[in-house]
């Protein structure tokens, strides 16, 4: 699978970039890269958080569903930025990436009033 997104923001460490590729990694089930499109040395990699996080089930606020024109749960794709180091890889739980599957729209949204770490350790 392989998508074409474009963030309503750059997100965090991207800017100026908006355009985004989102595409499976093969192999490993719930992974994904997402690629800069005009700098495709600026990856990072997402984690589908139903296969490592079975309840893990964040609130985003009414303004940041309208700004990606969410109007139906069911059109959300949620995705959590994997961070890799020599201790294994983590999540972070506090800003996922929320994309609107029907217009390809996506943001990283930080979570309010809610009580997830930034990093949590995949086993």
């Amino acid at each position: 699978m392989s998508a074409a997104l474009r963030f309503v923001a750059p997100p965090p460490g991207f800017d100026p970039h908006i355009d985004f590729e989102l595409a499976t990694v093969e192999g490993a089930e719930g992974l994904f890269s997402l690629r800069a499109v005009r700098d495709e040395g600026l990856r990072v990699f997402l984690v589908d958080p139903a296969t490592v996080l079975g309840d893990y089930a964040p609130v985003i606020t009414d303004e940041q569903a309208g700004e990606l024109e969410l109007t139906d749960a069911a059109d959300a794709m949620l995705l959590v930025v994997a961070n890799p180091s020599d201790d294994g890889v983590s999540v972070n739980l506090m800003a996922p990436v929320v994309v609107n599957t029907t217009t390809g729209a996506a943001a990283q949204v930080i979570l309010e009033n809610q009580d997830f770490p930034i990093h949590a350790p995949l086993a």
